[in-house]
């Protein structure tokens, strides 16, 4: 997770830069054309061809959906919003993923995990200060909206990697945002510039090194214990803001997040406690 983030904040900066140009569905729409191709190489590095059909569609299809819809709104979130802000709104998506995790997915949420959510959400309040601007204005709306679309998607691959393979989780959301953000996309259309092949080329390799590192978090780990390293993505956006845009936040932006990360890293420590050493596994790495 901690590689998905980072790879993810390069993807969303390109996606700011983009979301000044085109329309915000396109850009959904070149995410996923920009991608395709280093997906299809991925899958026939791993021999994978034979898992892509042999998958529950009905779940492939609503990814696709809650795709398109959650980089749209993210996008044009961020053309309202700076990095950071964007991601201290965006914090909210763990603590729907630990909500229907326990509901959905039947994972046993621990108390601490409930406490961190607690402080995580107050944490959410310190730094958009209800009433304020920044929280009623379009782009934040919109920025809440793409975090309810991420959950349930994480929630969505997190039964669907039970039977399915990673590749076809891959492609197949790949495919789905290419194809449909396209037809939602082509009322509005705007030639993309050959100047900004090199935003397309960064977009593509952030895009599938951040989908490929999230599908292996989400299938090697309980997702209401994976989701809190998404906090780190603060650290990408302060840093990324003032070195691109010059701009920093406020102090209660930065006094949230550092409230949201601090629950974050109690999971963290809570989940470290928890785990028991396994005599046989050390014997059978060694």
């Amino acid at each position: 997770m901690l590689v998905a983030v980072s790879f993810f904040a390069f993807m969303d900066t390109v996606l700011k830069v983009l979301s000044t140009r085109y329309p915000a569905l396109q850009v959904a729409a070149l995410r996923g054309w920009v991608a395709l191709p280093l997906v299809l190489l991925w899958i026939q590095w791993r021999h994978a061809w034979h898992t892509l059909l042999h998958i529950r569609w009905p779940l492939h299809l609503l990814r696709g959906v809650l795709a398109i819809a959650m980089l749209s709104l993210f996008t044009r979130g961020l053309q309202g919003l700076p990095l950071a802000n964007a991601y201290t709104l965006f914090f909210i998506a763990p603590l729907l993923i630990t909500l229907l995790s326990s509901r959905v997915l039947g994972e046993r949420v621990p108390r601490a995990h409930w406490w961190a959510v607690a402080g995580g959400m107050l944490g959410v309040l310190v730094a958009l200060r209800p009433g304020m601007d920044g929280f009623v204005s379009w782009a934040g709306l919109a920025v809440l909206s793409s975090a309810a679309c991420y959950a349930i998607s994480a929630v969505v691959g997190r039964v669907s990697i039970r039977t399915d393979s990673s590749e076809s989780l891959m492609l197949w959301i790949m495919v789905m945002v290419a194809v449909g953000g396209s037809m939602l996309a082509a009322p509005q259309w705007v030639a993309v510039r050959s100047q900004d092949a090199w935003l397309l080329a960064v977009l593509a390799v952030a895009g599938f090194g951040g989908q490929l590192a999230i599908t292996e978090a989400f299938r090697h780990g309980q997702a209401s214990a994976v989701a809190p390293f998404e906090y780190t993505a603060l650290a990408w956006g302060l840093g990324l803001d003032w070195l691109i845009w010059k701009t920093t936040p406020d102090q209660l932006t930065l006094l949230g997040g550092a409230i949201i990360m601090t629950s974050g890293l109690y999971v963290v420590r809570h989940e470290k406690a928890q785990v028991v050493p396994n005599p046989l596994r050390s014997e059978i790495s060694e």
